[in-house]
């Protein structure tokens, strides 16, 4: 049995807004990416898996620049005043996020060089420089030019008679210095053109084809094969040298929707301005001379801030590519999601399953499949009526929507809220709203200023006694294909009290409301904030007056000021707090007299940890809410989100003992935030075996235990006896 929380201490309210009490959003942020390429560095992954990594590593910073970095950007040009949380200005935060960003960009290209370069060999996966071809390949290379690139490319001269080109955003390029015999030394852009493999095969000797049951392959980059040839682009004039770099633009969707006649049509506008947004970093290499530099940040309108010298490769999310190749021994084993067994029972009846109790899915370790059956069944069930959706992120080629198009065709009303503002998914979402509409969907695109982020699905059918509404509800996205490797929750239910208030949501989002309470659900904007504030400070109060309080929150994000007070008050009350934060937590955990008792882990391992989950023990009768809502202003103030309760005690004591407790006990993918900002790993005990919570979530269903399913450890979460 642990020791007890330390008593409540006597700082004033005034002490829990210092500054030093806060980590800064943007450097939270760094430290996340840094976790993510940690585990491209854990030899414990397959090796395309250490590769796909460091993909989502520069995928991420690409968007943290074009975002982030964009706003800080703009705040300094707007001369804005007003600090954040931790007290740095704009000025600050986007000095000190260079200053950090810097050497974990050459620490990453330099990992990538001397680790996994050489580890893809010993594979016999060659990823080459053009000089280290031979007569052969350079042959093979030049013909693959002529044909398959060359068509494709367009140089673009800069001189008094031709302007600057445009440089779209995350464009790579190479920047072309030639030798015109008459006008002496001009300047030229050629694009690589994105839509072609970054990786170009080579084919190998055939002595190296030696490798039992193993095909080599090798592999050079796209901009060495066109600067090899650029002498095809420039027919008479001596090509002197050649330079590759990227560009990144602010990429942020600023949208007047009060001031929009129609909504679709502007954000459609709004994604194709967006590869004109201002520059915010120009990366080249070391080899690219000062006067080059020099024309690139003129006529880019930037300054040597804005621009990132890498020594290593450029736009490293392409590596994914590489993941795509067919060497299964080099990534994570497959697995087949469960699916229920109480749907066996009902032989795939969804809504008899439904009606006999509540159905709670843990994906992706249960399958998407079932959520996907739900709305077919409800597209084709003749006593359905009606179906409702919110649609975010659905991805391309999406079962749901299909299904949605196929409860047309069956003459159900169909009502959809498809948010065109989900970003960078704004186009595919354009797509999926025009086919909708076009199929007789009456579909709507949200409440003016707010975006929906809720992930909701209602379906009406008439049954004997009446009309019975069924319920999904969810903390991740209808995408199948995310579904594999995110980590989220869904319950299905018919719940008449959350239809109820399900109705009345979607009412709120397709017509008019004023809506400020519902019964079971705590929706944002309306009451999600006030009912998170309300519960931590009723286990302040449950400490006081019993000794023991808890609070076990897992979030994606935790940056909101007030939400933090509110937990840092908790803390000095005595109140126990277990946060599982995977990205960004603006919270400063072990702070004598403050935050003493709270801890703080992030996990980050094989599948994105997405599902939010908040436990209040409630003076022993325990309250568990699920949804969609991070502890952000913009979640909480800024978009429509759900959460849930679980309110099935079997189903709360299976999230709290096999989901909660086996998150707290991680020892291979968790980290533990230190009271600087930094994270450490951590480890088993001495002679304690290392637990994986995601392996130990695919051995082990949520609900169902099977004849080997041995105990889940314990963390004495709970006072003996609750």
């Amino acid at each position: 049995m642990e020791q007890p929380p330390h008593s409540p201490s006597t700082s004033s309210s005034m002490d829990l807004e210092r500054p030093d009490l806060y980590i800064n959003r943007e450097l939270s942020w760094i430290e996340f990416n840094r976790r993510v390429f940690e585990e491209a560095q854990d030899s414990r992954h397959p090796l395309l898996e250490r590769v796909k990594f460091l993909s989502i590593f520069d995928t991420n910073l690409d968007e943290f620049m074009m975002i982030r970095v964009a706003g800080l950007k703009d705040k300094v040009a707007a001369r804005a005043t007003t600090p954040s949380p931790d007290g740095l200005s704009a000025e600050e935060q986007l000095r000190e996020v260079r200053r950090r960003l810097a050497p974990l960009v050459q620490e990453v290209r330099r990992y990538w060089r001397q680790e996994l370069l050489p580890r893809l060999a010993e594979q016999h996966i060659y990823i080459l420089d053009y000089e280290q071809l031979d007569e052969e390949q350079r042959a093979a290379l030049a013909e693959y030019f002529e044909y398959e690139i060359f068509p494709v490319l367009t140089p673009l001269a800069v001189d008094p008679g031709h302007p600057f080109p445009h440089i779209s955003n995350r464009s790579l390029n190479l920047a072309v210095v030639i030798n015109d015999a008459v006008h002496g030394e001009r300047f030229a852009r050629v694009k690589v053109p994105p839509r072609l493999p970054r990786f170009i095969q080579v084919p190998l000797p055939l002595h190296a084809r030696t490798a039992p049951g193993v095909q080599p392959v090798a592999f050079v980059w796209i901009e060495q094969v066109i600067a090899a040839h650029l002498s095809r682009l420039f027919p008479g004039i001596d090509v002197w040298e050649s330079y590759p770099f990227r560009v990144l633009r602010d990429a942020d969707i600023e949208l007047q929707e009060d001031e929009a006649s129609d909504l679709l049509e502007d954000v459609e506008k709004s994604v194709r301005e967006r590869r004109f947004g201002s520059v915010v970093d120009l990366a080249v290499n070391p080899s690219m001379p000062p006067r080059i530099r020099s024309l690139l940040l003129d006529n880019l309108e930037i300054d040597a801030s804005d621009l990132t010298v890498i020594d290593g490769p450029l736009g490293m999310g392409d590596l994914m590519e590489l993941h795509a190749l067919n060497r299964p021994d080099l990534k994570d084993p497959p697995f087949t999601p469960r699916v229920p067994r109480l749907l066996s029972k009902y032989c795939g009846d969804l809504f008899a399953a439904i009606r006999e109790q509540d159905l709670l899915l843990h994906r992706p370790y249960d399958s998407f499949g079932v959520v996907v059956d739900f709305i077919r069944a409800a597209a084709t069930d003749p006593q359905v009526l009606a179906i409702k959706q919110t649609l975010y992120r659905v991805g391309t080629n999406s079962p749901v929507v299909h299904a949605l198009l196929e409860a047309v065709e069956h003459g159900k009303q169909v009502a959809t809220l498809v948010e065109l503002k989900a970003r960078f998914d704004e186009e595919n979402n354009i797509e999926w709203a025009r086919a909708l509409e076009r199929a007789g969907v009456h579909v709507v695109y949200g409440l003016i200023g707010l975006k929906t982020h809720a992930k909701v699905a209602l379906v009406v059918r008439r049954e004997p006694d009446g009309l019975r509404r069924y319920v999904h509800l969810s903390t991740g996205n209808y995408n199948a294909l995310t579904a594999r490797t995110y980590e989220d929750f869904c319950l299905l239910t018919c719940d008449p009290v959350i239809g109820a208030d399900v109705s009345d949501l979607f009412n709120s989002l397709t017509g008019y409301s004023r809506l400020n309470a519902y019964r079971k659900l705590l929706v944002a904007p309306v009451s999600l904030r006030r009912g998170i504030l309300e519960r931590i400070e009723r286990e302040i109060r449950l400490r006081r007056e019993y000794g023991y309080g808890l609070l076990i929150f897992k979030l994606n994000a935790l940056v909101d000021p007030e939400i933090i007070y509110k937990l840092y008050e908790a803390s000095q009350a005595g109140v126990r707090i277990e946060l599982i934060v995977r990205g960004i937590c603006c919270l400063r955990p072990g702070i004598p007299g403050i935050s003493e008792n709270i801890r703080v882990r992030s996990i980050v391992g094989r599948f994105l940890e997405h599902s939010r989950i908040f436990y209040f023990y409630n003076g022993g009768a325990e309250e568990l809410f699920l949804g969609s809502a991070d502890m952000m202003q913009r979640n909480l103030n800024n978009r429509v989100e759900t959460l849930f309760p679980i309110e099935d005690p079997h189903l709360r004591q299976a999230i709290r003992e096999r989901v909660l407790e086996i998150l707290l006990a991680d020892t291979v993918n968790a980290r533990e935030l230190l009271p600087d900002g930094t994270y450490a790993r951590l480890r088993p005990q001495p002679g304690e075996p290392p637990l994986d919570c995601q392996a130990w979530f695919l051995r082990h269903p949520l609900l169902e235990e099977d004849d080997n399913d041995e105990a889940g450890p314990t963390i004495s979460a709970l006072p003996s006896g609750a």
